[in-house]
């Protein structure tokens, strides 16, 4: 076996630091676009991590599709839905940013379409959707079930990134890209009870999206498999975009767990603001973890724990499932699961 390749070789390769590697590889701010592409170069010609993955990808891609249809033989619109416009922060945004890129260098034009609420009402694409002009369709932040299924229904090539909840367990005849929603909640709930924090919480609303509800899942297995009962005060799942009345379901509680699992950074952060405004301070005796790894979670105080999406590996898997659906229409739909890491700061050290 090779030695593992760590961020400080490919720092030591490209004669950069160690913290330019690890702001491009983690999708932080403050790098110009040229750098951040050389370094990921770096990482897939060198093996790094997951981005090992990125090598073999561009491979099989040149075997599967020809050298000539990589470099800007294919054409037409790819027509990107969503429900809302996402702001720079959210993993959605940095997918999006990076899938942009890499799908015009094949020669597809990417077309934004924002669904409004009268469309999903009423089972209608936007106005600026043209069925003649749209060779496939990418799906981000679209959780409603029934225009999801319309949209799959279509028969054009599909790809959603995360989607509608289904705790019906009905299939949604597409393919889908999540990231890994399981593993590392459950390493995290396993380490907390190691450590003798077992009243453990969970807030988010886990029937809004798919992610959602696979973090909640985990959550109570994990507590399950280790025969500790998830108390019912501590599950806050009501709709998290209702942020008063979670905070005030939240500053309701006669008492705190030792650890709140939030279904993203910003339902975390919301609830951590929430206690401090209340007691005039941050939190300190109920950790709290997030999922994401934003911008925000980074600068928060105290430091958010999350866990961190690896936007630039689902970027070209998305790539990747939408060229060949599009090669090949009729092979069997997919469900890929993108890894994610365990990001643990000062919001769980206490």
């Amino acid at each position: 076996m090779g030695k593992k390749v760590t961020i400080q070789d490919i720092a030591d390769a490209l004669g950069i630091s160690r913290n330019t590697v690890s702001k491009a590889i983690n999708n932080s701010e403050g790098l110009a676009d040229g750098t951040r592409e050389k370094i990921l170069q770096k990482a897939v010609e060198m093996g790094y991590k997951q981005f090992s993955y990125v090598a073999s990808l561009s491979r099989s891609a040149e075997n599967s599709f020809g050298t000539e249809s990589l470099n800007g033989s294919y054409s037409g619109e790819i027509a990107l839905l969503s429900t809302s416009y996402l702001p720079s922060s959210h993993f959605a945004s940095l997918f999006l940013d990076k899938f942009h890129r890499e799908i015009m260098t094949i020669g597809f034009s990417p077309v934004m379409h924002i669904i409004s609420a009268d469309n999903l009402k009423n089972r209608t694409l936007p106005m600026s959707f043209r069925m003649e002009n749209t060779r496939a369709i990418l799906c981000v932040e679209l959780f409603d079930q029934g225009y999801s299924e319309m949209i799959a229904g279509l028969g054009l090539p599909t790809l959603f990134v995360d989607g509608p909840a289904n705790i019906e367990g009905f299939p949604l005849n597409t393919d889908l890209l999540l990231m890994d929603n399981t593993t590392e909640i459950t390493r995290f709930v396993n380490e907390m009870i190691r450590r003798g924090k077992k009243r453990i919480g969970f807030i988010g609303d886990y029937t809004h999206c798919r992610s959602f509800y696979e973090r909640y899942s985990a959550f109570r297995l994990a507590m399950l498999m280790n025969n500790v009962p998830a108390e019912d005060k501590f599950l806050i799942c009501m709709n998290d975009r209702d942020k008063s009345a979670m905070s005030d379901r939240l500053l309701s509680l006669d008492e705190m767990p030792d650890i709140f699992i939030c279904a993203n950074d910003f339902v975390a952060i919301d609830a951590m603001q929430a206690l401090a405004e209340r007691d005039g301070k941050p939190p300190e005796n109920v950790g709290f973890l997030g999922f994401d790894d934003s911008h925000e979670s980074r600068i928060f105080s105290p430091a958010l724990s999350t866990v961190h999406i690896h936007t630039q590996i689902m970027a070209f898997s998305a790539l990747h499932l939408l060229i060949s659906r599009i090669n090949e229409p009729t092979m069997d739909f997919r469900i890929i699961y993108s890894a994610t890491d365990l990001v643990l700061r000062a919001s769980t050290e206490f």
